[in-house]
Formats: structure tokens, C-alpha cells, sequence
């Protein structure tokens, strides 16, 4: 019974809605959801703007109004297209996720894909009500192509093993990526075996804190620009960039490690390895260094001896 006068409670609202009348006391997501549906962008704006209940009920500020926007996701399947494209629980599916395929008006109530589909890109709309991405394309070994079209939000504050398992991605457009209020990028593009390439040039990790195993298993990059990284926060890099057996050279010499207690198989089967530039490296007993260079080239562990004489030999 409290269901459905809840659901009659909506409705009345919605009707306010639809009519123009005040929105002040709506708390309802489910309404301010269905306000967004309705409202044209000039006016969804204006209410915004100068409806400062609005604004608490959304948790945005009049700074950042304009920028109101839900996040969107272009994705392209790889040829193989039975599986799974995209983590959803059951829990949190509606109605913050929104599924279209092939630009079908209609949408998908579904995060996977049928033997039976035939998808050429798929579009995904997140609304504002998800704040982590922990996993949401872990093991979606069945797409090839993602690109964030729009992330003008910034109240995304987990990105843990985000691409895990991604492994006939090829193309990974983070352009338009916000990642302001990040605190956790641990394991985020582990697995990602068939990405050559990989911008991370507009990446904030001020606020992050952990950046264990980030592009463990990414066996096929071979450069990595990672100069933009502030890692004052950072207390684990364990494994951070293990198993990337392709990448030949690497310059972390901006790399903040004052808070970083573990180091440990950072750079652990990159047997490609010949350059790497690095401040400093810490070696007092706080900091666990075992196998940091394990798996790496004779030719290069040797550099590295001459480089950093303190080195232990668990380091190898």
C-alpha cells in the first residue's frame, strides 16, 4: 500500500512538472529524473541556476550549472559480440543507466549482448545519481571500441578496475574524461592486452590514492606519457605497471612518492624495458621494494644497480 500512494505521491509531482508550477520541495530522484526528461536545456539551466533546493537535491553548485550534464559512452562491439558489454547490478540498473543500440530511439533493458544480436555501436547515458565506476567494464571482453563523448560531471570518486578484462579493446578515447575527484585508480586498464596506445594527458590524480596493478597485463603499449600524473596521495604502486612487456621506455621523474609505502613489482616482467627516468628512488626500510625490477633484462637490472646503488636484492 505505502508503494502505491508512493508511486500516486510521484505522479502528482511529475503533473507539477508538466504544468510549470514550483519544484522547490521535490526530493524525489525519481522526479528529478523525469524533470530532465521533460525540461528543454535553456530551461533546465534556468532551474538550476536559481533553484538553490534544486541544486542541494543534485549536489552541484551554481559554478558548475551549465556543465549539468549526464555522462554518455559510445561503445563499438568487437566481431565476437556474445557476452557481456557493460556491469550493471540489478540494484542500482534503474533508472541511472540508459541502453541504446544501433541509435535505436527504444531503450535496451539489457547489459549484454544475444548470439542473435546484430549491434554496430551501442550508447549508454549515466545518470547523475552514479558516483563510482568501480568495474563497470570489468572482463567486457567483447568490446572493441569505447569513447566518452561527455564527462563534464566531476562527483565520480572510484574508477577500480574500470577496463579490467578488456582485452580486444583497441581504441580507448579518454578525451573528454573527468577524473577531478578520483580517489581510487587501482587495477583501472589491468588486462587491456590489445591497447597500443593510451592518452592520459588530461588526467587529475591529485586526489587519488591508490594506483596498484593501474596497467598491469597492458602487454601491448610501448610508450606510456604519464608526465601530467600528480601522485602526492599516492601510497600503493605495487605492480603498477607489471607485465607491460612491450613498453620500452618510461619517465616518472615527476613522481611524488613521499606517502607511498609500496613499490613493490612495479615494473616486474617488463622485459622490454631500456629507459627509465626517475627522480629518485626511495630505499629505507618503510617502503616494500621486492621484485620492482624482477623479470626485467639483465642489461637493464645492471643499469639500474649503477644507478640507484642502495637498491636491495630483493629488488630483483
Amino acid at each position: 500500500m505505502d508503494s502505491i500512494n508512493k508511486s500516486k505521491g510521484e505522479q502528482r509531482n511529475l503533473n507539477q512538472i508538466k504544468t510549470g508550477c514550483s519544484i522547490s520541495n521535490i526530493n524525489s530522484k525519481y522526479i528529478l529524473k523525469q524533470l530532465f526528461n521533460y525540461a528543454q536545456k535553456n530551461i533546465m539551466l534556468k532551474m538550476i541556476k536559481y533553484n538553490k533546493q534544486l541544486q542541494k537535491n543534485l549536489d552541484i553548485s551554481i559554478k558548475d550549472y551549465e556543465k549539468y550534464y549526464k555522462i554518455e559512452i559510445e561503445l563499438i562491439p568487437a566481431k565476437h559480440i556474445y557476452g557481456t558489454f557493460i556491469n550493471i547490478s540489478k540494484q542500482e540498473y534503474e533508472p541511472y543507466f540508459h541502453i541504446y543500440f544501433n541509435d535505436n530511439p527504444n531503450r535496451i533493458r539489457r547489459y549484454y549482448f544475444n548470439k542473435k544480436d546484430k549491434v554496430i555501436k551501442i550508447r549508454i547515458i549515466i545518470d547523475y545519481s552514479v558516483k563510482s565506476f568501480n568495474e563497470l567494464f570489468y572482463n567486457c571482453s567483447s568490446i572493441e571500441s569505447i569513447n566518452f563523448i561527455n564527462f563534464e560531471r566531476n562527483n565520480i570518486i572510484n574508477m577500480s578496475r574500470l577496463f579490467c578484462g578488456c582485452s580486444s579493446l583497441k581504441e580507448l578515447n579518454l578525451t573528454n574524461f573527468n577524473t577531478y575527484k578520483v580517489i581510487d585508480m587501482s587495477g583501472m586498464f589491468f588486462g587491456c592486452s590489445f591497447l597500443k596506445e593510451l592518452n592520459l594527458t588530461n588526467f587529475n590524480t591529485e586526489n587519488v590514492t591508490d594506483m596498484r596493478s593501474m596497467f598491469w597485463g597492458c602487454s601491448s603499449l610501448k610508450i606510456l606519457n604519464i608526465n601530467n600524473f600528480n601522485t602526492k596521495n599516492v601510497f600503493d604502486m605495487n605492480g603498477m605497471f607489471r607485465e607491460c612487456s612491450s613498453l620500452m621506455e618510461i619517465d616518472i621523474s615527476n613522481f611524488n612518492t613521499n606517502n607511498v609505502t609500496d613499490i613493490s613489482y612495479m615494473f616486474c616482467g617488463c622485459k622490454s624495458l631500456k629507459e627509465l627516468k626517475m627522480k629518485s628512488l626511495e630505499t629505507n626500510n618503510k617502503i616494500n621494494m621486492n621484485g620492482i625490477f624482477l623479470g626485467c633484462t639483465k642489461a637493464f637490472q645492471t643499469k639500474m644497480k649503477c644507478e640507484f646503488k642502495n637498491l636491495k636484492k630483493e629488488a630483483f
